[in-house]
């Protein structure tokens, strides 16, 4: 099977708009403001998520007024500011104040509120080398129309989404986009991320990223699967939207059939060190030249 690989993908920038992106519904940006700095939203056709990322703000919606704050992202779970098409929001910033919005086509279906953390259901999914924990920040059964929020947490040298899973519509799956925004516990830090099919049995397709503190990836088809390098934690940010509206936002992802094998037991033939050896060694040793 010969491969139509993107190895090595520039990393997308922000604002991320569907024309920029190549896809019909998801927007998604960045926004950093100084204390004092306002920052205006209206959208007459389409919600709007935002999930503040460190420091503190004023969210208004309309005629509703509240105080948003996070000291960062790996210690404070964050309310998520949910806006109804037509609904006018400014956040002014208390301090330095960061924050992600993205938005999706809607019809008005759901009222614009803040949904306080205490609403956010947490999970530790998988096990071994791919455990994390998953906050379901705007996910079923929290009300929206198209957007679906996940926030996750990766120890260092760990994998996430693992199974591999997509949903661009192939094999029953329902067609969402999907953006990874990255952070990292530590300046020198990276992460990779792939996304790749087989559809074509002549040809796979696939696409890789790397990146670090701040950069972010996209989906837009294909199984995909992310790593934090052994050096650093990683939290990311994921925003989705697609066909899917309201409750059928629960519907699941389509999984690599091939690797949900572990899922029955996480350890099964994991190697024990060390290994392929004629007798026992003396002991452990430094390692820190060696180029393995």
């Amino acid at each position: 099977m010969s491969a139509e690989s993107n190895s090595g993908m520039d990393l997308p920038t922000v604002p991320l708009t569907p024309a920029s992106a190549g896809w019909k519904y998801l927007s998604f940006n960045v926004v950093e403001l100084a204390p004092g700095e306002t920052h205006d939203h209206l959208l007459t056709d389409q919600e709007t998520a935002i999930t503040p990322l460190s420091g503190s703000a004023t969210l208004e919606l309309d005629d509703q007024r509240h105080h948003v704050q996070r000291s960062s992202v790996f210690e404070q779970l964050a309310p998520i500011g949910y806006a109804a098409p037509g609904t006018s929001v400014r956040l002014t910033a208390e301090t330095n104040f960061t924050f992600a919005v993205g938005s999706a086509p809607a019809e008005g279906m759901y009222p614009s509120r803040l949904i306080e953390p205490s609403m956010i259901k947490t999970e530790v999914r998988g096990g071994g080398a791919a455990h994390r924990q998953v906050n379901h920040s705007l996910a079923y059964p929290i009300e929206a129309e198209r957007l679906i929020l996940y926030e996750v947490y990766v120890p260092r040298g760990t994998w996430s989404g693992w199974p591999p899973h997509r949903h661009d519509g192939a094999d029953d799956s329902p067609y969402l986009e999907e953006v990874y925004y990255f952070r990292l516990d530590r300046p020198e830090g990276f992460w990779m991320h792939r996304n790749w099919h087989d559809d074509n049995p002549d040809q796979r397709w696939e696409q890789t990223y790397t990146g670090g503190d701040g950069d972010f990836a996209v989906v837009p088809a294909g199984y995909h699967s992310s790593v934090a390098c052994p050096g650093s934690n990683m939290y990311f940010l994921n925003y989705l939207a697609g066909d899917v509206v309201g409750e059928d936002r629960k519907t699941p992802p389509c999984f690599a059939g091939e690797h949900t094998w572990i899922e029955s037991d996480w350890t099964a033939g994991e190697w024990n060190l060390p290994l392929a050896i004629d007798k026992p060694s003396s002991g452990a040793t430094d390692s820190s030249g060696d180029l393995g």
